[in-house]
C-alpha cells in the first residue's frame, strides 16, 4: 500500500471516531437510565484525581482490595439518594 492511500486511510478512520464521539458527547439520557438498563451496564470510567483526607483513604484501605471501588460505590449512592451538591 502506497504512503498517500495509508495517510488517507488513516484520516477517515479518525473522521469517523471524532463524529461517533460527538454524537455520543451530544446524547440525552433519562434521568434513570442506569436503572433501566440494569446489571448488564457498565458506566465508562474516567482518571480523576481526587484529594480525600487520609483517615477516609485508610478506612476503605482498611477493608481491603478494591477500596477505589467501593468509593466510587459510596458516592454512587450519595448521587441516587440526592444528597451530595
Amino acid at each position: 500500500m502506497s504512503m498517500k492511500r495509508k495517510q488517507k486511510t488513516k484520516s477517515r478512520k479518525s473522521g469517523r471516531m471524532a463524529a461517533i464521539r460527538a454524537s455520543a458527547a451530544g446524547s440525552r439520557r433519562p434521568r434513570n437510565w442506569g436503572e433501566e438498563i440494569g446489571e448488564l451496564f457498565r458506566p465508562i470510567k474516567k482518571p480523576v484525581t481526587l484529594r480525600l483526607d487520609a483517615d477516609v483513604i485508610a478506612w476503605f484501605k482498611a477493608k481491603g482490595r478494591g477500596y477505589q471501588t467501593r468509593i466510587n460505590r459510596a458516592l454512587r449512592e450519595v448521587m441516587r439518594e440526592g444528597k451530595g451538591g
